[in-house]
């Protein structure tokens, strides 16, 4: 079936928050199964490894680069209609709240996107946590927090009323993108064999990246045949999660692609893990634990709204198209998880890696 049959079916928002449920379901087994993780990543490197943590978030990455470009050089997507990079981006927001988002990952023990994979398999700290994630996201989207992200958002904003391509801006060929891609997969591939990392779990974390591609390509594709404007998006967690608890709790809300993506996640990281054996309830360990992991969602929160998305929206969705400010947040949640491991973990009471 066809994306125009499937609007002349169902409509255009249920088709919507169907992709984004076909597209989410992918994304959770993937990530359930390769146990994909930024924070994980970025813990491990600052501690000297290059394990496969790393060499898992290296192929994810890379693949969705390799998948994206790829469709773009078929046709299938065109960067510049991607949301990301029809807006314009905050240089001042990539920068505070990337740094703001990698403490809250560190200090919550997972990113959102993992904190959602987490909590479809019975990690109630996880539910907890993601909760207060979805709440605080919210609020810095049209509540008490909203006037503060604005503040520091419009601090430093790009040029010509839309976000930077990092290609275009670099006068690099179209081609070099998927260049890129492969070159790095190259080294995540180089990375996983020296950690002897089985091809399971090499072929989901790839397929984490295929979701990506997923997002971007079906969305698209409805935004062509669609009569009203239809937001070209993919995998991210921040705005979703924020979406999703406003659909469950406002009765005007609508289906889009958000509301479906959230709950495809939690679906199909269950299934993968039920399947597996794995599904098994789980709490915080003590009081002080859940006070770290709290204040790290609240701070993931704000800071993924501020910087335009999550580390996956930024790290991996925005990344794979070149948005500059995507780039930038990524490195400063790289930044802020490394320096908050060494200052909180490494100089304290050691958390797993």
């Amino acid at each position: 079936m066809d994306i125009l049959t499937l609007v002349e079916r169902i409509g255009e928002a249920p088709a919507a928050a169907l992709l984004g449920l076909m597209t989410g379901i992918i994304f959770g087994i993937a990530a359930q199964r390769s146990r994909f993780c930024l924070r994980a990543a970025t813990v491990e490197f600052a501690r000297g490894r290059m394990g496969d943590k790393v060499a898992v978030w290296l192929l994810t990455f890379s693949t969705a680069v390799v998948w994206v470009q790829g469709a773009q050089y078929l046709g299938l997507f065109r960067a510049e209609d991607a949301r990301i990079m029809a807006i314009p981006g905050s240089w001042s927001g990539a920068v505070i709240g990337g740094l703001l988002f990698g403490v809250g990952m560190v200090l919550a023990r997972g990113c959102s996107g993992r904190l959602l994979v987490l909590a479809a398999t019975g990690n109630l700290r996880s539910v907890v946590s993601g909760l207060v994630f979805a709440v605080v996201a919210q609020m810095s989207l049209s509540g008490w927090l909203a006037s503060t992200r604005d503040s520091l958002a419009a601090l430093w904003v790009t040029s010509g009323g839309h976000n930077m391509d990092l290609l275009a801006a670099l006068g690099l060929p179209p081609m070099s993108g998927l260049a890129f891609g492969i070159a790095v997969a190259a080294l995540a591939l180089v990375v996983s064999a020296r950690n002897k990392i089985g091809a399971w779990r090499l072929i989901f974390a790839s397929g984490v990246g295929f979701a990506v591609a997923v997002g971007w390509v079906s969305t698209y594709a409805l935004s062509q045949v669609a009569f009203d404007p239809v937001p070209v998006e993919s995998a991210t967690f921040t705005g979703p999660s924020a979406s999703t608890l406003m659909f469950f709790l406002d009765n005007t809300a609508i289906l889009e692609f958000d509301v479906g993506l959230v709950p495809g996640v939690f679906v199909g990281s269950f299934l993968a893990s039920w399947l597996a054996g794995e599904f098994h309830f789980q709490g915080f360990e003590d009081e002080a634990n859940m006070r770290r992991a709290l204040t790290g969602a609240a701070l993931m929160g704000f800071g993924g709204m501020l910087a335009g998305g999550c580390a996956i929206g930024n790290g991996v969705t925005g990344g794979s198209v070149f948005a500059g400010t995507a780039w930038l947040a990524l490195l400063c949640m790289w930044i802020g998880a490394m320096t908050t491991d060494f200052l909180v973990d490494q100089r304290g009471v050691r958390q797993p890696a």
